[in-house]
């Protein structure tokens, strides 16, 4: 099994690739990126990852109000796809998972964006994430 860390870097990559792609073609887009990225999964931390995102992409409705809400002044439109997809992943742990802790999921959020976001990805990450927790 991947480590946490990797497994939620995976969820990230197929929440981004979400927004560019019809959502009935996620499940065959998930199983491919899964089994052919650089980083194979076992299927145990597929079927990990899979689950976790198709979790987030249920609760996306919910999840982006509270994103906008703590926002200060940002719409979800305003919000770059990268930023968007770190910002839900970390609020879905913040509210639905409890076994995450608060700081983790934050910690984890700012390192995504700071590996993939536009510069200043990582604090302003970060104090959407504030507001919130």
């Amino acid at each position: 099994m991947l480590s946490r860390s990797r497994l939620r870097e995976k969820v990230f990559v197929l929440l981004f690739e979400s927004e560019f792609n019809d959502p009935g073609d996620m499940p065959e887009q998930a199983r491919l990126y899964l089994k052919e990225s650089d980083e194979a999964c076992d299927e145990e931390s597929a079927a990990y990852v899979e689950e976790r995102f198709n979790r987030v992409r249920e609760n996306i409705p919910a999840i982006d109000e509270l994103i906008e809400k703590h926002s200060n002044g940002w719409s979800i439109d305003r919000i770059g796809r990268v930023e968007l997809s770190v910002l839900r992943l970390a609020v879905f742990e913040l509210k639905y998972d409890e076994d995450i802790p608060a700081g983790v999921a934050i910690n984890e959020a700012v390192n995504l964006a700071k590996k993939y976001g536009q510069d200043g990805a990582g604090p302003f990450i970060n104090g959407i994430l504030a507001n919130f927790a």
